[in-house]
């Protein structure tokens, strides 16, 4: 089967069967890290069950019009249930009201559909309400949901839903897949390494360059500040400090960037064959690991790490920035 989805065929192949052939579960569980392909793999399926002429059963022709406006995730008989924001949460009452809807047939659709996203943010009064609806299914509808891991959600949850989990793909087969979607060849190994193997990811960074952009510029400032004074820095720490109090996921961003580097100067200095991330970077970064060595690029990681935790756990962010600022080493790339 061909859902046009970059890997997973065996869940491609799982799926298809089981809208081709009658085996279709009233629930299923997409889980895996964000960008690997969950939601993408959940609409296929609800192509697969509602297109309109699909060429062979279970393969959706994905040009008909129920096709067209679940891909555009405007389709009537389709409900997209999520947290207001990344990192938000869902609420009990998205859940109530998707229950009311699921109650009523479909408007033109087989099947009428929820998708609920990112489950594992929903209130714990959410997915206890959510138990009613995947005990007692009502006919011709299908919930998919996506998580990052069975771990994220109530055993009682995962174990009504049928569990596909997904990974990420080899960075070769990523690589390979983006530039049968038109990538370049430069730039699809470079997406692929970026987004460690996660297709849809990759593919987000393509379609919004200015990702890459931002990017850039927090390893540049990185680079800066690790020339930089310490007045310098400090003043880097305020200032940012400042700005993540109306946009802390940005910081949040920015340190999980400067991570994935010094992460590549740690694999740089031990000699490992483990592929690097900021493949643009690997200059710096193994100009680091000589001048660092194993022990203090290593140091400096765990020391990002932490502070990137510290602000998850809303502690004083431009403390921890202070600290982290005195803790980086004085280098100039």
């Amino acid at each position: 089967m061909d859902w046009n989805i970059l890997g997973h065929q065996w869940a491609v192949d799982l799926l298809a069967q089981h809208a081709a052939h009658g085996g279709l579960r009233h629930a299923y569980l997409f889980t895996g890290p964000s960008g690997v392909g969950r939601r993408t793999l959940a609409l296929r399926l609800a192509q697969a069950v509602n297109c309109l002429k699909p060429p062979i059963p279970g393969q959706p022709c994905g040009t008909c019009p129920a096709c067209s406006r679940l891909e555009k995730m405007q389709h009537p008989d389709l409900a997209i249930i999520q947290a207001e924001q990344v990192g938000g949460t869902l609420k009990v009452d998205q859940v109530r009201d998707l229950q009311r809807s699921l109650s009523l047939s479909p408007y033109e659709a087989r099947y009428r559909v929820a998708l609920l996203l990112r489950f594992e943010e929903a209130h714990p009064s959410a997915s206890n309400a959510l138990l009613k609806t995947l005990e007692e299914p009502a006919p011709k509808v299908l919930l998919l949901l996506t998580a990052e891991s069975v771990e994220s959600l109530l055993p009682t949850i995962v174990s009504r839903c049928e569990v596909l989990r997904l990974r990420p793909l080899p960075l070769d087969e990523a690589a390979d897949g983006l530039q049968r979607w038109g990538l370049p060849a430069a730039e699809a190994r470079l997406l692929a390494h970026l987004s460690g193997g996660r297709p849809g990811y990759a593919r987000r960074l393509h379609d919004q360059p200015e990702l890459l952009e931002q990017r850039q510029s927090w390893l540049n400032e990185l680079s800066a500040l690790l020339g930089g004074s310490r007045v310098e820095r400090f003043a880097y720490a305020q200032a940012a400090a400042r700005a993540a109090l109306d946009d802390r996921d940005t910081l949040r961003t920015c340190l999980q960037v400067w991570s994935s580097f010094w992460r590549d100067v740690v694999l740089s200095a031990s000699g490992s064959a483990a592929p690097l991330t900021n493949l643009d970077w690997s200059t710096p970064a193994q100009t680091l690991a000589s001048h660092l060595g194993l022990e203090k690029a290593h140091a400096v990681l765990e020391r990002t790490e932490q502070t990137l935790s510290l602000i998850d756990r809303n502690v004083h962010v431009r403390l921890a920035l202070e600290n982290l600022m005195l803790d980086l080493p004085s280098a100039r790339l």
